[in-house]
């Protein structure tokens, strides 16, 4: 999962800002494909890593990763994909996950006891009882950071819009603490999400604290791609230098 790709301007700090500008979090659809994203990652000197998931109405085998990797092989962009579900691994061989860039996973769709699936993304989301929520998804994020073949998690943090205003007295220091230490046990890389606004300074300063890495997202599908406004501030705030972000393919 780490294919060496050139590094190319935006995998550097710059005057501005004295961290890489690598947006890895960017999807291309029928409306927004990769000519556009070529186009603005010269106006924003940002540099690109491109994700699909993996999944039977996108990549559901190892004749389609192997397109789609080969396709956007033609361009100077990291090459990720996104799974949203447990053990989407097992669909794909070894040989052909190995030349991807980098895989990032958030745990955003929880596994129900039916077979379902809790999507706290939706803005219908309902949580009735807001521990036993939050139980399981710790429960989720913690699988996914032990046992999944990723280098970054994605969506730190984030809560369904109904429980979303208690996000501070949710996130406790002892819950923080045990995405950190499972991160750091595989050093998994922890993605500043510029759609969510997540995670937040003090859980930014634990990671750096503990020695993780970060990557920015815009999980941007249009234009916002590279825009990347709360992950700058963030990461100015929180006194981020080049050494403590995650390039694919790079060592360290």
């Amino acid at each position: 999962m780490m294919a060496a790709t050139p590094m190319l301007a935006g995998d550097k700090a710059d005057d501005a800002y004295p961290f890489p500008l690598v947006d890895l979090h960017v999807h291309t659809t029928n409306q927004f494909g990769i000519d556009q994203i070529m186009k603005i990652a010269k106006e924003r000197n940002v540099k690109f890593g491109i994700v699909e998931h993996p999944a039977v109405w996108a990549i559901k085998d190892d004749a389609d990763l192997k397109k789609y990797i080969d396709n956007l092989r033609k361009y100077p962009v990291f090459v990720g994909l996104q799974p949203m579900t447990p053990n989407w691994a097992g669909n794909f061989s070894p040989e052909i996950l190995k030349q991807l860039d980098y895989v990032l996973m958030d745990p955003q769709t929880i596994p129900l006891e039916n077979g379902e699936f809790q999507r706290i993304y939706e803005l219908t989301t309902y949580v009735e009882d807001t521990e036993e929520f939050m139980e399981r998804y710790m429960a989720h994020s913690l699988n996914i950071l032990d046992t999944e073949p990723i280098n970054i998690f994605g969506w730190p943090l984030f809560l369904p819009v109904c429980i979303a205003r208690d996000y501070y007295a949710l996130w406790t220091e002892k819950r923080m603490q045990q995405l950190v230490t499972a991160a750091k046990a595989r050093n998994i890389a922890i993605e500043i999400n510029d759609m969510a606004h997540t995670p937040h300074e003090k859980f930014i300063l634990m990671a750096k604290e503990a020695g993780l890495k970060f990557t920015f997202g815009s999980d941007a599908r249009n234009s916002n791609a590279g825009r990347l406004g709360y992950c700058k501030a963030i990461a100015k705030r929180c006194n981020l230098k080049a050494e403590d972000f995650y390039i694919p393919g790079s060592k360290g």
